[in-house]
């Protein structure tokens, strides 16, 4: 493997590896490794968050690698409290099974299907006994299960966590004994999780594994995590021009990071846009055109994300983009030299982009509201009171714009 190959492997996407040293002897070494990646079917689809991590499994698999895809279906009957604030409710066997195989059939969109096997939890845990139940949760105490971050948040504050919760990361642990992982792959927010399956295979005689965590995928908010449940996420299975619309709608400050998690574009030209991104040389804007249709292409092909671009181009960026005159819309006299002002939640129920005010706070609170400003800049509207000048566009959602014009225009 080359140097170049190498550092892409290791380095680009990453966020900590345990060991690093030990897995590049690993990878020296000419064995196939078994690489370990387990999900809960709690919910059907994947979004990009998740293909962070499956883009280095199937990096790992074209050096011939296999990848193991355990099915979480006991686990998923717990619902892992990664980042939550509150016990999560069980899910039915069926809901599980109904979401294991939408998921896995967009899991194989990313992951080389002929080199992955599928392995399911009830394979093993189906026939523990209570013995061997008392017998895996001997290995830890109470105090190293509330030093995760979040079971500890939840006890500090009074909030419940309930005994099955707790076996959620010795079970997870386990999965990896049982089919002797070499190396787990996981959102850095799995880090505790890894770390008990890496001590229960020492303590069971086998090699520790690995434990490969990548960055977590910031969602189109620009605040919190990708999550359906923060409605911020970019589902792979959506339609090409629901994914094109939805990458233009995120955040300047997250283009480079989405072009180093979520693409293949070389790192020469990230560093490139990076650069041109600081001496302010490049309107964000093709650049996020060229992710968008980066991603579409990924999962749609690059017919899929030409027409995406096109419809894209065609109804938001010239014919259709709609103009609204700062006087007659905003409601205070202006010119173009002159800053508005304005009450925003009102601005967005008369221009109905809202149905009521409750429904406009609702859009401001979830970073719904950007405006776009003539030198290329998003600022993310939160506050009732917003600077507006005219030839800003505002972004209501994910794809209805509007441009703000000189209200000189406009007749008294």
């Amino acid at each position: 493997m080359t140097d170049t190959r190498f550092a892409t492997l290791l380095k680009r996407g990453v966020a900590e590896i345990i060991t690093e040293a030990e897995l590049v002897r690993l990878l020296k070494s000419g064995r196939i490794l078994t690489l370990k990646q387990g999900f809960d079917p709690s919910a059907p689809d994947i979004h990009l968050g998740h293909v962070v991590g499956l883009r280095k499994l199937r990096q790992f698999q074209e050096l011939g690698h296999k990848v193991i895809l355990i099915v979480g279906d006991w686990t998923a009957r717990i619902g892992d409290p990664s980042g939550q604030s509150a016990t999560r409710p069980m899910l039915s066997s069926n809901e599980i099974e109904n979401n294991a195989q939408t998921y896995m059939e967009q899991f194989f969109k990313v992951v080389d299907k002929d080199k992955t096997e599928i392995r399911w939890q009830s394979e093993w845990f189906s026939k523990f006994t209570l013995d061997e139940v008392i017998k895996l949760t001997s290995k830890f105490t109470i105090a190293q299960l509330l030093a995760r971050e979040d079971f500890n948040k939840r006890y500090s504050s009074g909030n419940p966590i309930s005994l099955a919760e707790m076996l959620y990361p010795l079970l997870q642990g386990y999965d990896s004994v049982a089919i002797n992982a070499d190396v787990e792959f996981g959102g850095i927010d799995q880090k505790f999780n890894c770390l008990v399956g890496r001590e229960l295979q020492q303590n069971t005689g086998q090699s520790p594994q690995q434990v490969f965590l990548v960055p977590l995928l910031i969602g189109t908010n620009g605040h919190h995590k990708m999550s359906k449940s923060l409605h911020n996420h970019i589902g792979i299975a959506e339609p090409p021009r629901e994914i094109y619309g939805k990458v233009m709608s995120i955040p300047d400050s997250l283009i480079l990071d989405y072009f180093e998690l979520v693409t293949d574009v070389p790192e020469e030209e990230i560093a490139e846009s990076k650069k041109q991104l600081k001496t302010h040389s490049v309107n964000p804007m093709n650049l996020k055109k060229r992710l968008a249709h980066e991603i579409v292409r990924q999962f749609h092909g690059k017919q899929a994300a030409d027409e995406a671009q096109e419809y894209f181009e065609g109804r938001f960026q010239t014919r259709e983009l709609h103009k609204i005159e700062a006087t007659a819309s905003i409601g205070l006299k202006a010119s173009a030299e002159v800053i508005i002002t304005r009450d925003m939640p009102r601005w967005l129920v008369d221009n109905k982009f809202a149905n009521s005010m409750s429904e406009a706070k609702r859009l401001l609170a979830q970073g719904a509201v950007r405006i776009i400003r003539t030198d290329g800049t998003t600022q993310v509207v939160r506050d009732k009171n917003v600077e507006i000048k005219p030839g800003d566009k505002i972004k209501v959602g994910k794809l209805r714009f509007v441009k703000i014009v000189s209200a000189d225009k406009e007749k008294a």
